[in-house]
């Protein structure tokens, strides 16, 4: 967060993009977008097939230089159904037929120094912890090694489809008419980050077709998409690389929104994707000192910035719905933050019969979300407290399945107005990163007034994306 007159600030994560410079050098046309994967599971089993699991999946005898491995049937079964669900789908959406790769797939072993290199690449190693289509020669390539076991151990099945779908879906640029040679000499209309996010689109779709039961072989529940986000955004850019940067992908906002609106609202979207219709949050730092602080501000700092910002920003909320707002002084300590015995998590908000009421802020158990995924991570709980003080000041229940969305939403409807500031208090590069990864991974934010909260991250990073869009009138709130 930037407080009041310092510089821009952004949280800098030990998450690089690798293989991305490396396949760029070696094939100027290849399309790698994966990167280096480190952290603890999430959660596993998230994609079974539907068949016998003591010999699941596809045979992947037509995947060049497999060595037969459950890795690359995870793969091959990923790809069949993804080839499958173009060849149903791509007729209607470009009215031509859908046409399969003509290279066609490799696996690679990385961890053999002599195994061979596949198109696109000089050398086997070049492709390690990668996956990437080649136009070129018309291949999708993986290192069954180092990049697809790893995902699949920390984020679960799902993480391997989502990642091959959205390298099919460069495959699918190609066919609708995207050459390479289109995109290089016109940037500004195709730029990568664009590129990539119809990519991430569109492996949203392929997994919302999944999830309805429509694939031969690969099932997933809605239940296990939280898994799958998570992996997406270990593919986040750098914090500090700006949108108009080559080979800028997005930050976790943009990629997760692209891959949602692919799932929720389907393949025509993705296909219409332009520079016109899609806004990226994804920026750069503007001042060295930024860079430097690395962006998170200590916690107290934070707080205390926030809170006059709120006050401000729910005020005007409220007052325009006909309502009064009381300015609200969260209460820091190390104390139960517990309202009348219902747990809102580390942050709370208190009503009171007299109006107005009290945010209880629990310092002890925000320091780790604080320090591990950044201030924003507190920011946004803390956002979604004061927007619990709203639906208050409003008059509406402040526990059920409308308060739960109305939290998110405003809390969404809070940050999506500083997105666009570029003065006083806003955003910093990374803070959106933050807030996705609370998220998904915690369910604070979402907490009604009786502790009670929305249970899927998947839907908690849809309806503050909601808020975040489409302001104070898209949470129902007036």
């Amino acid at each position: 967060m930037r407080p009041h007159g310092a510089g821009r600030a952004g949280t800098l994560e030990d998450v690089r993009i690798v293989g991305l410079v490396i396949l760029l050098v070696v094939a100027s046309t290849a399309a790698a977008c994966t990167t280096s994967v480190t952290g603890s599971p999430v959660g596993t089993g998230s994609v079974v097939t539907k068949h016998d699991p003591n010999t699941p999946g596809v045979d992947p005898s037509f995947v060049h230089d497999t060595d037969g491995s459950e890795i690359d049937r995870l793969a091959a079964t990923v790809v069949t159904d993804v080839m499958d669900y173009w060849r149903q789908n791509f007729p209607a959406t470009f009215g031509t037929e859908w046409k399969d790769l003509t290279g066609g797939f490799y696996s690679v072993d990385t961890a053999r120094a002599k195994s061979e290199a596949p198109p696109c690449a000089r050398r086997s190693i070049d492709v390690e912890g990668n996956a990437f289509y080649c136009p070129t020669e018309d291949v999708i390539a993986w290192d069954r090694s180092a990049l697809l076991p790893v995902l699949r151990d920390r984020f679960g099945e799902a993480s391997v489809m989502l990642v091959l779908a959205h390298e099919m879906g460069h495959a699918v640029q190609r066919r609708a008419g995207l050459t390479v040679a289109e995109q290089r000499s016109n940037p500004d209309k195709y730029p990568t980050i664009l590129v990539e996010a119809q990519a991430d689109c569109y492996a949203g779709s392929f997994v919302r077709w999944v999830a309805d039961g429509k694939a031969a072989h690969l099932q997933v529940g809605k239940d296990r998409l939280d898994s799958a986000l998570e992996s997406l955004i270990t593919f986040r850019d750098p914090i500090g690389t700006d949108q108009g940067d080559k080979g800028a992908h997005g930050d976790a906002f943009d990629r997760v929104s692209a891959f949602q609106d692919g799932y929720d609202q389907g393949l025509k979207l993705c296909a219409d994707m332009s520079v016109a219709n899609r806004k990226f949050t994804l920026r750069g730092f503007t001042d060295a000192g930024d860079a430097e602080r690395g962006g998170n501000l200590p916690f107290d700092q934070l707080v205390k910035s926030m809170t006059e910002d709120l006050n401000s920003f729910f005020n005007t909320t409220v007052t325009q719905a006909g309502k009064r707002w009381t300015n609200l002084t969260p209460q820091t300590g190390e104390a139960n933050v517990d309202c009348a015995g219902n747990d809102q998590g580390p942050i709370a908000f208190c009503p009171s019969p007299a109006g107005g009421g009290e945010v209880k802020v629990a310092k002890d158990k925000l320091a780790d979300l604080h320090s591990e995924i950044g201030d924003y991570a507190t920011g946004t709980i803390l956002a979604s407290r004061f927007g619990l003080a709203a639906v208050s000041a409003l008059g509406k229940p402040l526990d059920g399945a409308d308060a739960q969305r109305q939290v998110l939403c405003l809390a969404g409807a809070y940050t999506g107005q500083l997105i666009t500031r570029t003065s006083g208090f806003f955003l910093s590069p990374g803070d959106l990163d933050e807030a996705v990864q609370v998220l998904l991974q915690y369910d604070y934010a979402g907490r009604d007034g009786a502790g009670k909260a929305i249970g899927a991250g998947y839907e908690r990073v849809s309806v503050f994306r909601s808020g975040a869009v489409g302001g104070a009138p898209a949470c129902s709130v007036s």
